[in-house]
């Protein structure tokens, strides 16, 4: 198994539970950890074999920029459903979702969400 790794794509968007974190939007960092048996893309140095993250990062954008869910686990969900029903060489997937300031009254960096899906 290879695992390709997408760290730390920025993303504007508008989730959340108040009526201001979907009016007002925030900061999303996120995480992707890809795996996939790269042996006939290795052997033939051809991308049309490989996981093509470029893609990825599309078919990752166009959920996080184009929809809205009230919570992180959600959207995580979404994108790793996504990537499993797109990609046929997708084995496995982890999504780490970030969501900065988030609006509670407490002072913390980030709220984060892991999850993974696998065939």
């Amino acid at each position: 198994m290879t695992k390709i790794q997408i760290k730390n794509a920025i993303y504007y968007c508008y989730n959340g539970v108040s009526t201001a974190e979907k009016a007002l939007g925030g900061k999303y960092q996120l995480d992707l950890d890809i795996y996939y048996d790269a042996t006939k893309a290795i052997e033939s140095d051809d991308v049309s074999y490989a996981i093509n993250y470029n893609d990825v990062l599309f078919t990752v954008s166009d959920i996080v920029e184009n929809e809205t869910f009230n919570l992180i686990e959600t959207l995580a969900d979404n994108i790793l459903l996504n990537l499993l029903e797109e990609y046929d060489l997708v084995e496995k997937a982890t999504v780490r979702i970030r969501k900065i300031d988030v609006p509670i009254n407490h002072c913390v960096d980030y709220v984060e969400v892991e999850a993974s899906k696998e065939r």
